[in-house]
């Protein structure tokens, strides 16, 4: 079963999991204050009470990048939050509604390649730090320990609708190249970057979907997919940055 962080994917079909219990697997509670960044991309359409869908980065006053398969609801429905670590607590934090969504051409859902979208927000998060995106190649490389944000599904590791963090190894191109499985479901060495732990235990999970891989404290990628979560042999897929970050800038240059 193949599994895009935010929607399952079963035989072809994409099925909302937005009722899934809300962390990473096998990370570490981490503050909005280590991670101002870091935004819940949440929608009114959730199952959730708190709204929790996907989660996206802070890289303009008013863009965040997130996965372009996060994006399958009416834009009206969105909204993003900032600053708020427990998504149950609706007393702090910023929000604002999302007022355009480009996603990126290239991306379709037969092999979620370029799983890439930037959204506008209406109300910008002014004097919060932003990430800046990673425009080397070079960064995905085998042994770099980049380090993956989100409210997703903990599996029982640890607190629901909190925000947590999870040390993720750079497997290298070769290795999800060799999973027959993630060729399969589109794995590309120039789209994607392959992280985790081969013995599992450690991974992002359902809603972590469009959450920043972070390495160097620039964004290297974003959650996109996987099969199942923190299982051996399956490390987790990200849409990788560098490749698309001339296409992400000139949309960061347009206008709300």
């Amino acid at each position: 079963m193949r599994i895009s962080r935010g929607v399952l994917v079963v035989a072809g079909l994409l099925t909302l999991t937005s009722g899934a219990k809300p962390c990473i697997v096998g990370g570490t509670v981490t503050s909005v204050t280590e991670a101002p960044w870091v935004i819940a991309l949440n929608t009114t359409q959730s199952n959730s009470s708190s709204g929790r869908y996907c989660g996206a980065a802070l890289v303009k006053p008013d863009k965040i990048v997130t996965a372009a398969h996060c994006m399958d609801e009416a834009t009206s429905t969105y909204y993003a939050v900032q600053g708020r670590a427990d998504l149950g607590d609706p007393t702090v934090g910023r929000v604002s509604a999302i007022s355009k969504v480009w996603i990126h051409p290239g991306y379709n859902t037969k092999n979620n390649r370029y799983d890439i979208a930037v959204l506008t927000l209406a109300k910008p998060f002014t004097g919060v730090p932003v990430l800046p995106l990673e425009t080397r190649a070079r960064a995905d490389a085998a042994g770099a320990v980049p380090t993956v944000y989100g409210w997703g599904e903990t599996q029982d590791t640890g607190p629901d609708e909190t925000l947590q963090k999870a040390a993720v190894p750079d497997l290298g191109d070769k290795t999800c190249l060799a999973n027959k499985s993630y060729v399969a479901n589109g794995y590309a060495a120039a789209t994607n970057v392959c992280a985790g732990y081969l013995q599992g235990g450690t991974d992002a999970c359902q809603g972590d979907s469009g959450g920043p891989l972070v390495l160097n404290g620039r964004l290297l990628a974003v959650v996109s997919w996987g099969e199942g979560c923190a299982q051996p042999g399956n490390p987790g897929v990200y849409a990788e940055i560098a490749p698309v970050a001339k296409a992400l800038e000139a949309q960061l240059r347009q206008d709300r």
